[in-house]
């Protein structure tokens, strides 16, 4: 049957031939026809470059396992338009006896990887879980640093400002206030005693101060007494003094005021949440 097929003198099997000719070189001319190259035809299938060499020129010994070559070859016979059956047939009646015996009898040996393509214009992506797992990771931390960095500017300007409010205070009215820290102190026959003149038009008043949350507060009286000073906490605070107070209040929003029983609106001192004023009957 064989010495048929290579007789040139039977025109029907020349035919034949025709039809079921050299299927690495219809898949050759088949991709030069649609003015394709082997870069190409890799970049789509994702089949590496030296495999389809191999294909074109069924360099069998090549090429991966026959499962693996084969599906090759029915994926290019798709790509360029050729029937892939009648490829892959041709694929079957060529490819060596001896290297089919070899791979049903290589059992223990692993396949041939397919490979991995590297392509210039678009590229196969593969996420990797444990690669997202840090990444996710890596946010989670830049998150827990940022508040963190955050919470410590915050105590930091606290310090500052309670630092501002007890450097605005003279040498004396420190000296005087080193003793008392959130203790009111109420004034009496003790102040005409103590040696400090009075201004000329100090008069005896009440401080009334309502504190909602922690807020730096500090109040000197006209004989330069310290009648408050330090963080105060939330609470009501009653003082009594001389006319006119020096105010200094870390945080308005978290204190009401009231002089001699009348409000004060705290907000016509303020900036920036801040104030620091004189005030008298």
């Amino acid at each position: 049957m064989e010495t048929d097929r290579k007789d040139p003198l039977t025109p029907t099997l020349d035919t034949s031939n025709q039809n079921v000719g050299s299927f690495g070189n219809r898949l050759k001319q088949a991709r030069i026809n649609k003015n394709l190259t082997l870069d190409d035809v890799a970049a789509e299938l994702f089949i590496l470059r030296r495999h389809l060499e191999a294909i074109e020129a069924e360099d069998f010994r090549s090429l991966p396992q026959i499962a693996f070559a084969r599906g090759f070859v029915i994926n290019y016979a798709k790509f360029v338009g050729l029937d892939p059956d009648e490829i892959a047939d041709s694929f079957n009646r060529n490819y060596p006896d001896e290297l089919k015996k070899k791979s049903v009898d290589d059992i223990e040996s692993p396949l041939k990887p397919m490979g991995t393509l590297q392509r210039e214009g678009r590229r196969a992506i593969r996420i990797n879980p444990l690669l997202v797992l840090g990444l996710i990771g890596l946010i989670i931390l830049a998150v827990f640093l940022i508040r963190t960095i955050s919470n410590a500017k915050d105590a930091a300007q606290v310090e500052t400002q309670d630092s501002a409010l007890v450097d605005d205070l003279s040498d004396s009215e420190q000296s005087a206030g080193a003793a008392v820290n959130t203790t009111v102190v109420s004034s009496g026959n003790d102040l005409q005693s103590s040696g400090s003149a009075l201004s000329l038009n100090a008069e005896d008043a009440t401080l009334d101060f309502r504190v909602t949350d922690t807020t730096p507060l500090t109040v000197v009286d006209a004989t330069g007494k310290t009648l408050l000073t330090g963080e105060q906490g939330a609470g009501n605070y009653k003082l009594s003094g001389k006319a006119p107070f020096k105010v200094q209040i870390g945080n308005v929003s978290n204190v009401t005021l009231n002089l001699n029983g009348e409000s004060i609106k705290l907000n016509d001192f303020a900036q920036n949440n801040q104030a620091n004023f004189s005030l008298a009957p």
